[in-house]
């Protein structure tokens, strides 16, 4: 049973750009604070589950 797939979020760091789609300054913001936020919650699970084995 697949509960979540991972690969969406890994792909979603290295995925190409678009060189038909127009970029503007809301549309890249979103995108960088869309990746922070996925770093920052990764990161935090990783201390959580470090904490909760040792």
């Amino acid at each position: 049973m697949k509960l979540f797939n991972f690969t969406e979020v890994a792909t979603y760091f290295f995925r190409k750009k678009d060189p038909n789609r127009k970029t503007n300054f809301n549309l890249k913001s979103m995108h960088f604070i869309n990746k922070l936020s996925m770093l920052m919650f990764l990161v935090a699970l990783i201390i959580i589950l470090f904490r909760h084995v040792l």
